[in-house]
Parts: structure tokens; C-alpha cells; sequence
């Protein structure tokens, strides 16, 4: 099922939409955070993702079906402000969209990229698959399978994070 179709038919209950967007944007808005190694210390043998997509429903749905497999997730709609919470060697994957609003999906990876050289990086796009030939071009080192086309069902997402993890 494509990620819009989820969220379509979670909006029928305002009761469950209202407490899944309070989930979804728990890591967005500011609160006391633990230090990065009490969080790594926490959550040993946890795979943990950065998201970053500025499409709520979108951001919502990855965020949701990732977390319920286990995986941890922060997820931000805003380039800037995943940014400044990233940390080296605390997520063992990052999920951009390559539009967003600011900064685009390329800027971010460069900018994470520069403060950690071993996180694997994926790219979210709508574009269709020959767009990857030209990703190829100015990221030699992208992979075929960091590339996740929109719109997207729950089983291939899922299988793409666990091929790009533990591979």
C-alpha cells in the first residue's frame, strides 16, 4: 500500500491521527535531550534512522512503519533543524528527501557527510527510476538501493533499510 493511502485511512478517526502526529513530531519540537553517548548506551543493538522529509504524512507514515519494526527514529521536516540535532556515529542511517524547502537533500547529505563520513545515506525522491543516473553522476559512491522511490509500500521500504544497513 502506498504511503498516501495509509494516511488517508488513518484521517477517518481524528482520535488516532491527533495522537500519531503528537508521535511523529515528539523529536521536532525542543525538549531535554540525553547526551549521545547516554542514547547509544541506551539503546544498544538498536539501528537508529534520521528521517527528513518535509511532508507530514509522509514523514508520519516512514516514521511509523520503521518504529514499529523496531528501528528508532528521529524525523524532522525541516533540513536546518536536522542539521543542528545531528550527531556523528549516532544514526546507522539517514533518509532524505531531495526536495525540501531551504536546503535541498544533496546540501544536507554534504553537510552530514563533512561530520560523519561512515553514515549511510538515502535518498527519497518521487523522481522516477532514470533519476538515479544522473544522482550516479554527482555521488559516485550512492548506491542503487540508497535510492527510495515515492510512493512507496510499507514491505519494500522496509526491505530497503535492511538491505542498506546490513549490507
Amino acid at each position: 500500500m502506498p504511503i498516501s493511502h495509509l494516511i488517508a485511512c488513518k484521517k477517518y478517526d481524528e482520535k488516532i491521527t491527533t495522537i500519531l502526529m503528537c508521535i511523529a513530531y515528539d523529536g521536532v519540537f525542543s525538549r531535554k535531550r540525553e547526551s549521545n553517548w547516554q542514547q547509544v548506551q541506551k539503546n544498544k543493538g538498536i539501528k537508529r534512522i534520521l528521517l527528513v522529509d518535509d511532508e507530514h504524512d509522509v514523514n508520519l507514515t516512514i516514521r511509523m512503519v520503521s518504529e514499529e519494526k523496531g528501528f528508532k527514529v528521529d524525523s524532522f521536516t525541516d533540513a536546518s533543524q536536522a542539521l543542528e540535532n545531528f550527531s556523528a556515529r549516532l544514526y546507522d542511517l539517514v533518509i532524505l528527501d531531495v526536495k525540501l524547502p531551504g536546503m535541498d537533500g544533496f546540501s544536507l547529505y554534504t553537510k552530514i557527510k563533512k561530520l560523519d563520513d561512515k553514515v549511510r545515506i538515502c535518498f527519497l525522491t518521487a523522481a522516477d527510476k532514470a533519476y538515479y543516473d544522473m544522482l550516479k553522476k554527482h555521488y559516485p559512491s550512492i548506491k542503487e538501493n540508497c535510492v527510495i522511490h515515492k510512493p512507496v509500500d510499507n514491505e519494500s521500504l522496509l526491505k530497503q533499510i535492511k538491505s542498506v544497513l546490513w549490507t
